[in-house]
């Protein structure tokens, strides 16, 4: 990737880059590069091939600055089909995050059938005419391929694909799962933005993978909003090229001096 990284490396600490700047204050952070950083580093310390990441929840309670950043990771329990790490998120000497991550041991299917809403019947990334440069969310923080609705368009459907274009960490390559963990803080403005733009701001994300995905481009498909007096929870429906992977969920606070429409 070409594109500049959302953190540099220099030795423990990763150092935010002008990239990871977030839409509510100019000098603070993304959630989504807090939750892609998380869950790189949980992969990078406990991650194994014969496990699937099948559960990451990241709480974002403090909305971090431009210092640089520790990540201290611990393994809480291992077991012969199941592991649980945490990861703590410290900006300046302050912990503003922390995220937990459950790996599930790949094995044979049951058998018998279970029901399912199956794959999305939608064109392919490379079959959709790409947005004119600048004028997706967040300008070019990530590449997306409108399919249907849009942020605080009128109809319950609103489905795209987005692909990442920058490395969480600058030198080490995306993987399947830093991919989606990154891309998964999405849910919140697709499933929460209205006519009046984007009011509400996520207080965590919940990501479920039953698979890791497969290539670059993931796809979002809102299933849920639901708000009362300023409390919100939302959640979309995920898919890679071949099919569902899983599912983003999320919570969120209305904010008081909304941000510019994306």
């Amino acid at each position: 990737m070409q594109n500049e990284p959302f953190f540099q490396r220099d030795g423990i600490y990763y150092v935010p880059q002008s990239s990871s700047r977030g839409p509510w204050n100019p000098q603070s952070l993304h959630g989504r590069v807090i939750a892609g950083l998380l869950g790189h580093a949980l992969e990078d310390a406990f991650g194994d091939p014969g496990f699937v990441p099948a559960r990451l929840t990241v709480d974002m309670y403090k909305l971090p600055g431009f210092d640089p950043i520790e990540i201290k990771t611990a393994l809480v329990r291992e077991g012969g089909r199941i592991k649980v790490a945490e990861a703590e998120f410290i900006s300046g000497g302050v912990s503003m995050a922390r995220a937990s991550c459950q790996f599930l041991r790949i094995t044979e299917a049951p058998a018998g059938e279970v029901y399912g809403p199956g794959n999305w019947d939608v064109p392919l990334p490379e079959d959709i005419p790409a947005p004119d440069p600048g004028t997706g969310p967040m300008g070019r923080m990530w590449a997306t391929r409108p399919i249907q609705g849009g942020f605080g368009q009128p109809g319950k459907v609103r489905q795209v694909w987005m692909s990442e274009v920058r490395e969480i960490v600058g030198g080490a390559p995306l993987t399947p799962f830093q991919r989606v963990a990154i891309a998964c803080d999405f849910v919140s403005p697709f499933a929460h933005a209205s006519s009046e733009g984007l009011s509400y701001i996520n207080s965590d994300v919940t990501l479920y993978l039953q698979r890791l995905p497969v290539g670059e481009w993931i796809g979002f498909e809102k299933t849920d909003h639901q708000a009362t007096l300023g409390v919100a929870v939302g959640e979309c429906r995920l898919y890679d090229r071949e099919g569902p992977i899983g599912l983003a969920a999320c919570a969120a606070l209305g904010q008081r001096r909304p941000p510019p429409k994306p």
